[in-house]
């Protein structure tokens, strides 16, 4: 069975620790990795791809060190970057085609693949258009096809999503939750909602480290009997806002809906409701 195992991985840039003593084992499935901006999540998906090499510690995929599996091991790997480069001279297919060459993939597969990627991202129609009249969402359903180009067994995606609106993110999950039967799928993203019906696990990253890990189930339960819903009047909104983590407000005909992210009963009238990951998310991250 494929397995990757970070083993205390750390990376550090001078006296910056980017990523510290991460350790997580994963298996077939789709891992959601979730933090804020600056947490660590890229570096930490650069070194799983060997685009970087940890400062201390070691990656084992089934066993083997990744370092001496070599190319071996990159050729399990798909990924999509957050920044994706492209020539915006190119096509579509001629992109992929190009892309599957500096993958070694045989000329005759590489077109079979092509022309079932462009279906599956939904770029079937502008496969002979030039990529610089491409929109942003469809330039990155481009940079997910290319990523499965080899069909890889890992495949990391990060912020995948960034730039699609949300008929293309239902369409970005379902291809996943398709993909996820038999490999190893790690999703960074900072969109909560990304990840909240298609991850069988989800990682929270906060200042390099690994905090939470579990299933959305476990986690909202960690979190039970501390998210409530009440209802104000307006000129308290603002009172409640400076002292709770607020994760959602609601103008009504009877005031202002809240719902409150807090260890203790925020005020009179509130009451407990069932956490989602949003709910998990703020609580973990609040800043009050």
């Amino acid at each position: 069975m494929l397995e990757l195992t970070l083993n205390k991985i750390t990376k550090k840039y001078g006296r910056k620790i980017a990523v510290d003593h991460v350790s997580y084992e994963f298996r077939k499935g789709v891992y959601g990795l979730l933090g804020e901006n600056g947490a660590g999540k890229t570096t930490l998906l650069r070194m799983i791809c060997s685009l970087l090499e940890p400062s201390d510690g070691e990656i084992r995929c089934s066993g083997d060190s990744v370092d001496r599996m070599g190319a071996q091991y990159r050729r399990l790997l798909g990924y999509l970057p957050q920044e994706f480069g492209y020539y915006p001279e190119f096509t579509a297919r001629k992109f992929l085609l190009y892309m599957a060459a500096l993958k070694a993939i045989p000329k005759e597969l590489a077109v079979e693949k092509a022309e079932e990627l462009l279906k599956l991202v939904g770029l079937e129609q502008e496969q002979n258009s030039r990529l610089k009249t491409f929109s942003g969402g469809m330039i990155r359903r481009l940079g997910i096809a290319q990523a499965l180009l080899n069909d890889p067994e890992i495949l990391v995606l990060d912020e995948p999503t960034s730039g699609l609106d949300p008929k293309e993110r239902i369409r970005f999950r379902n291809i996943i939750s398709e993909l996820s039967r038999d490999r190893i799928i790690l999703l960074s993203t900072h969109i909560v909602s990304d990840v909240e019906y298609i991850a069988d696990e989800i990682l929270l990253m906060k200042g390099g480290e690994l905090i939470k890990t579990g299933s959305m189930e476990w986690l909202a339960a960690q979190v039970r009997g501390r998210v409530w819903d009440c209802c104000v009047r307006p000129e308290e909104t603002e009172n409640y806002q400076a002292h709770y983590s607020v994760s959602n407000l609601r103008n009504t005909d009877h005031g202002v809906r809240l719902r409150i992210v807090a260890e203790e009963c925020p005020g009179p009238g509130a009451k407990p409701v069932d956490p989602d990951l949003e709910d998990v998310y703020l609580y973990y991250f609040r800043e009050v």
